[in-house]
């Protein structure tokens, strides 16, 4: 196996342990629940505390995530690594045959003291650079520049939040050829962002879909299984 395989491997291993290992509650947005045959007392939770399968069932396990939800909810725990007070944005990066290649989240740039530079979202005095604007990373392109040198040529991103223009040309010019949605911004029609956004991966003849995950939230306890 070439160095380069074993890293993409390692990748895997370690988000798919942390995945495993992290608590965390995801899909935070308002929508309707959805039924699963598995799910603990609270509707949409999956958790740990479930009875546990028959010895003698030679059957699989059921209600386990699927690859869509498995690698949303790593884009929403990229999230919480965001130091932003009014918005977390997480982004996963995956192959076409189901490896991690990067992950990122919303944040300034290495190197750029996140106690030096604002978080505001407005400036008393109308000065734009007393916002976080003109300086935060958005997490489709630290997810993108996060991978180790793999190519982003013909893979798949998860992002909770729809990607904007800025972040559209990078995943157009990467050759990322699938984007997969949690939300829209909740914005007007007319913003000009989105709006480009949506024109430039049409006309570059990348798929986007928004993605509906099966739960409402997942639990994951930190205890001996």
């Amino acid at each position: 196996m070439s160095p380069r395989e074993l890293t993409l491997v390692s990748t895997a291993t370690i988000f798919g342990a942390l995945a495993s290992a992290l608590a965390y509650r995801f899909f935070f947005f308002n929508h309707p629940k959805k039924s699963h045959p598995l799910d603990s007392p609270l509707n949409g939770v999956v958790s740990r505390n479930r009875s546990s399968q028959s010895p003698f069932d030679p059957s699989k396990r059921k209600g386990y995530l699927s690859w869509d939800d498995y690698f949303m909810a790593i884009a929403f725990l990229s999230a919480e690594r965001s130091k932003d007070p009014n918005r977390q944005v997480g982004a996963c990066l995956v192959s076409q045959n189901g490896v991690i290649l990067g992950i990122g989240y919303n944040g300034f740039p290495r190197g750029c003291s996140d106690d030096r530079l604002p978080w505001a979202k407005k400036s008393r005095n109308g000065d734009p650079l007393e916002t976080k604007y003109p300086y935060v990373c958005h997490a489709e392109v630290n997810a993108i520049l996060n991978t180790n040198h793999a190519s982003a040529a013909g893979q798949k991103l998860y992002v909770t939040m729809f990607p904007c223009n800025e972040c559209a040309k990078i995943i157009i010019q990467s050759g990322v050829s699938e984007v997969i949605y949690f939300v829209e911004k909740r914005l007007n029609d007319s913003n000009v962002a989105y709006v480009a956004s949506h024109k430039l991966l049409s006309m570059a003849g990348i798929k986007v879909r928004k993605h509906q995950p099966q739960m409402d939230q997942i639990l994951i306890e930190f205890k001996e299984p």
